[in-house]
């Protein structure tokens, strides 16, 4: 519970009871006991509320996708800048290559104009 451990929480218990003293422990237990039942009662209320407005179907929620610790901002930049691999197989793209041939001796070689 918050990292406590059992001996943490019981030398918090030792030093509430020596802080306070016996007179005033009393009273501050009784606060603490009408917090938790506020807190309990405000999640009670908190969840009826929920189920009332989301409706039948809020059961059927994937909450852990919900989550926002699972964004990784630069995973997401990441593959929203990396261009889609696309999957061919090498016989494809030496079929799509045009023919070649050799050049004559003294004959340029080809030259587009518009590419460069």
């Amino acid at each position: 519970m918050f990292g406590l451990s059992a001996e943490k929480l019981l030398l918090l218990v030792l030093l509430a009871v020596l802080i306070l003293g016996p007179e005033r422990l009393p009273y501050y237990a009784k606060q603490l006991g009408e917090l938790v039942r506020k807190g309990k009662k405000m999640v009670d209320n908190a969840q009826v509320q929920m189920k009332s407005e989301l409706g039948d179907g809020y059961q059927d929620l994937d909450w852990k996708k919900l989550d926002p610790r699972q964004y990784d901002p630069r995973r997401i930049v990441r593959e929203a800048l990396q261009p889609e691999k696309k999957t061919s197989n090498i016989l494809d793209r030496v079929k799509e290559r045009p023919p070649q041939r050799k050049l004559e001796f003294g004959e340029a070689p080809p030259f587009d104009l518009e590419a460069t």
